[in-house]
């Protein structure tokens, strides 16, 4: 049961990711009618693929639930944790300012 609430935390994190990419987009107007076919499953994707993951859950079928869940928590742990390398990497590197 850890694991399902574990990946689904990870899973909440990267909506909200894309959610705010989505938001700032619509507010600065790089989200538009022209681009918005592409950004619309963008979001879509990760909030069904969120309430599939809770509504399997629900219905007792918890191991589909968790690959469900997996499939969007693995790799946005791979990138977050690429991001965060580069970042650690950028800060500590002596000629990084320059």
């Amino acid at each position: 049961m850890k694991l399902f609430w574990t990946l689904f935390g990870i899973d909440c994190l990267v909506f909200i990711v894309v959610l705010y990419f989505f938001m700032i987009g619509l507010g600065d107007g790089t989200v538009s009618s022209f681009n918005i076919a592409i950004w619309l499953p963008m979001v879509a994707i990760p909030a069904a693929i969120l309430l599939g993951g809770l509504r399997l859950n629900a219905i007792g079928r918890r191991m589909t639930a968790k690959g469900l869940l997996a499939l969007l928590a693995l790799p946005g742990l791979l990138l977050g944790g690429w991001m965060l390398l580069l970042i650690i990497l950028f800060e500590t590197h002596p000629g990084a300012y320059h």
